[in-house]
Order: C-alpha cells, then sequence, then structure tokens
C-alpha cells in the first residue's frame, strides 16, 4: 500500500473510485431520496482539491482504493481559522473497508496537517463514516446540513479532533 500526493493525473481514477464507493457505501444510512441527488454532486473529484498538494491517493499496486486530504481553507466558505486543518473528500474503496487503508490515509492526513502546523482538524462527516472518525478520536460536535445546490441538501455531522 503506497500513500502519496495526488496529481491532475489521478482525477478520472478519482472520479471512478467516489461514483462506484459512494452509492455502496451510503446507501444504508440515507434515504434514496437523498441519494439519487446527492450521489451526483458529491461523487466526483474536484481538480483543485486534488490539485492543491494536501490530498493524497492510496494505490495497492496499480489500483487506486482510496483518497482524501486537508486544506486550511473551509469548506464552501472560504477563508481559513488559525490551527484548522479541515478533512476533504475522503473515500474508500467499498471492497477495502476494514482493511486499515482508511485508517492508515487519515494517519497520513493528520500527520501532514500537525507537520504543517495546524493544531486541531475539523470533519464534516456522513452519517456512515461517523463511526470511523469516532474511532480515530473525533468528537461529535452535531447534526449539520450541506447544501449541494438549490433545493439540495444533505445531511451530516460536524466533528473535531485535536492534532
Amino acid at each position: 500500500m503506497l500513500i502519496r500526493v495526488a496529481t491532475r493525473a489521478d482525477i478520472t481514477a478519482i472520479d471512478a473510485l467516489l461514483s462506484r464507493a459512494y452509492p455502496r457505501l451510503l446507501k444504508h444510512d440515507y434515504a434514496p431520496s437523498i441519494l439519487v441527488t446527492a450521489i451526483p454532486l458529491i461523487a466526483r473529484a474536484q481538480p483543485r482539491l486534488v490539485t492543491c498538494g494536501t490530498y493524497y491517493v492510496v494505490e495497492d499496486g496499480e489500483t487506486l482504493i482510496a483518497a482524501g486530504g486537508w486544506t486550511a481553507a473551509i469548506p464552501g466558505r472560504g477563508g481559513s481559522t488559525p490551527g484548522r486543518a479541515n478533512v476533504r473528500h475522503v473515500v474508500t474503496d467499498d471492497r477495502q473497508t476494514r482493511r486499515g487503508v482508511g485508517t492508515a490515509l487519515l494517519g497520513h492526513v493528520m500527520e501532514a496537517a500537525r507537520a504543517a502546523g495546524m493544531t486541531w482538524m475539523h470533519c464534516t462527516s456522513t452519517r456512515t463514516a461517523e463511526p470511523f472518525y469516532a474511532a480515530l478520536g473525533f468528537t461529535r460536535l452535531g447534526d449539520v446540513t450541506v447544501p449541494l445546490g438549490p433545493g439540495i441538501a444533505f445531511p451530516a455531522i460536524d466533528m473535531r479532533r485535536d492534532l
């Protein structure tokens, strides 16, 4: 398993991973009426994020099995808060869950944020990923709704962890 900084060349593979894994992973925690509108918007790579230098991919041989990263910029709002890192667009291949892949990726993400001077990490988690983040030491702050577009809202959970 190799964790490396993502590049523009990874966008197609990240798109494929997101569009395959998110519907499968999220279907147990979200109503079909939410997923039918949300999945087309959240299950695609964000080129500026992928190429920002703090977004990573995990490869097993030639296969991309996870992706995710962090930014100082607050998602959806811009700007930043001193010491705050934000977990960004994490996905693990649904066939690779519970094998340590996501834990290794998030460990790398948290260490990179800490090395950059960040002191705490914020995460807007899906309902599905909340237990994963809790196991990594994140504390639930509360329910939030992420606006994805006009009339499209996605239920999520705000979480926090000191680095």
